[in-house]
């Protein structure tokens, strides 16, 4: 078992870890930067050491006074998280070659899997289905680019193949604007990503976005949690999730679910990850794979009764599954709704202290947050302060818990989002569930 677990994070991610190591009797050490010496993970850590100021880009992006903290700490392993560095692959290279056990896969399999155009291939060659487009790279012959947006047929979308988090991204609804679309979106790839490598797929008008939870021990065994349904967005960040996917029956869920696994251990892969899928008239259509724990991971623990991140922790311990997917039982259904320190109509950030934090609570509700009463929210990082979830035996109960729990939820000094998701957890679409990832901005743009 490790001894010692740096955690490479801040906020909320960083407080659910430090927890999962004391469960399992594991010291902690917190960085952080000179923003957050008051965070509450950073407070009960074994040790913390500051390891930089506020901007990100000289704190938590700083791969060497991450490696710095550990070996003046006597770290066994660092854990990553979710943002920042949990998919650099050269940070994972430099975290085992600098001794230190790396909470997540190797550096080669987040360097497949964070190349999109590799992704798709290495997808398609283990039978996980695909969104139709390119093989990888677009041909540089300008006629057989062409001729390839022909036979995916109108409308597609060019893509950055380094590019995440919406960006990197242009739908492209004709033939006449396809090259001057490609040039815009290969000059903004290289300025944002370093690459100007994009590719072309067949863009889905009305898709959801549904992904699939696995976690493989990298010793040829992995298993899936089922999915969930994560289409409630605006400009491409997720605002409410839920599992399982309502609408989609138990074969479809566990055919792809059995192809997840298989490509996971034909890569080899280790620890917890998450395929993320399209959906669209009965049919998932990959998009990309994070290599990584994500932000909505409490609603598939909530289902299954597993912890993903002591899963994480036993993995990166070398021990193997200790279960099976025979084992794993989906029970009923879980919603999370992210709370953001934001204007709920404007969406403008509002950090500053927080004067009285109350969280909700009752049977089947769960508040992950790092905040309490007199933080102050720096304007540093991004705006999520914390994770309201809720579980019920059904979909209808779920979203009921949830309502009351927005209700009960103090937060006074800022402003939150916490009145779109009271709006949204009542709204006919939505309650009736299956709403396309394109619902959300439609529905803001109708009624603001």
């Amino acid at each position: 078992m490790l001894e010692r677990v740096l955690i490479a994070n801040r906020g909320e991610i960083a407080l659910r870890i430090l927890r999962a190591c004391k469960e399992l009797g594991i010291e902690t050490i917190a960085v952080h930067s000179t923003a957050d010496r008051e965070l509450k993970h950073v407070r009960l850590a074994d040790q913390a050491v500051c390891i930089g100021p506020a901007p990100s880009t000289l704190s938590y992006l700083n791969i060497p006074a991450i490696i710095s903290a550990a070996e003046l700490t006597n770290a066994d392993a660092i854990h990553p998280g979710y943002g920042f560095l949990s998919e650099n692959a050269d940070f994972a290279d430099q975290v085992e070659n600098s001794g230190f056990t790396f909470i997540g896969p190797r550096g080669e399999t987040i360097r497949l899997m964070g190349d999109k155009v590799s992704a798709k291939q290495a997808m398609k060659k283990t039978g996980v289905p695909t969104v139709p487009g390119t093989e990888g790279a677009i041909p540089e012959d300008p006629d057989e680019v062409l001729r390839v947006a022909r036979d995916i047929g109108y409308p597609v979308i060019v893509k950055a193949a380094a590019g995440g988090g919406g960006r990197g991204m242009r739908v492209v609804h004709n033939e006449e604007v396809l090259l001057s679309s490609i040039a815009v979106t290969q000059s903004e790839a290289q300025a944002a990503f370093g690459s100007p490598v994009v590719y072309i797929e067949k863009y889905l008008q009305r898709p959801r976005h549904v992904e699939v939870q696995i976690i493989a021990d990298g010793q040829g065994n992995a298993v899936h949690l089922g999915d969930r349904d994560c289409s409630l967005q605006r400009r491409h960040q997720k605002v409410i999730e839920e599992a399982p996917a309502p609408g989609i029956d138990d074969k479809e869920r566990n055919d792809i679910g059995e192809a997840c696994v298989r490509a996971c251990i034909e890569m080899g892969y280790r620890g917890a990850g998450t395929f993320e899928f399209l959906y669209e008239d009965g049919g998932f259509y990959f998009i990309e794979m994070n290599t990584r724990v994500q932000v909505e991971h409490c609603v598939t623990e909530m289902i299954t009764g597993i912890d993903i991140v002591r899963e994480q922790l036993l993995i990166a311990s070398g021990e193997k599954l200790s279960f099976t997917q025979a084992d794993i039982q989906l029970r009923g259904h879980s919603i999370e709704c992210r709370l953001n320190a934001e204007d709920p109509r404007t969406f403008m950030p509002s950090p500053g202290r927080i004067n009285t934090f109350h969280a909700p609570g009752g049977n089947g509700v769960r508040v992950d947050s790092h905040v309490y009463s007199g933080y102050t929210v720096p304007p540093h990082y991004d705006s999520m302060i914390g994770k309201l979830i809720t579980h019920a035996d059904t979909r209808e109960a779920a979203l009921a818990k949830m309502a009351q729990a927005l209700d009960e939820l103090v937060v006074e000094g800022i402003r939150t989002n916490a009145a779109l998701h009271r709006e949204l957890v009542v709204d006919p679409s939505f309650v009736v569930g299956g709403v396309s990832i394109h619902y959300l901005e439609s529905k803001l743009e109708h009624e603001r």
